[in-house]
């Protein structure tokens, strides 16, 4: 089966748009720019959402089977813009689909009281 153009991963660079003053911030952790390879600017923000830690991947559910995914700084657009990128920019657009360039902290899953 043919790839469709639609089909195919492109290049996307996650920017933080927001001040670092600004009230959102408070439940996110800034992390900087982040590369990654998506089908689309929708799916970037997902990938880049899916390299964080998630409450269903420890022993502390919010509640079972609730996910945290939806609450990424990178899914909400008054702190990360998506811009696409061109493969002349110096990533090569071959590859899987996931994180390409940048850190994303799996420590965004902050302890409610101290031991």
């Amino acid at each position: 089966m043919q790839d469709r153009p639609q089909d195919r991963l492109k290049l996307y660079r996650l920017v933080p748009v927001a001040a670092a003053s600004d009230p959102n911030w408070g439940n996110a952790d800034y992390q900087g720019e982040v590369v990654v390879r998506a089908f689309s600017a929708a799916d970037a923000r997902v990938v880049a959402a899916q390299a964080e830690l998630d409450f269903t991947e420890i022993d502390a559910s919010p509640a079972e089977g609730n996910s945290t995914r939806d609450a990424s700084a990178f899914r909400n657009e008054r702190l990360y813009t998506v811009v696409e990128m061109s493969e002349q920019q110096g990533i090569a657009a071959d590859g899987p689909r996931g994180v390409v360039e940048g850190v994303v902290s799996v420590g965004t899953i902050k302890p409610t009281q101290l031991p």
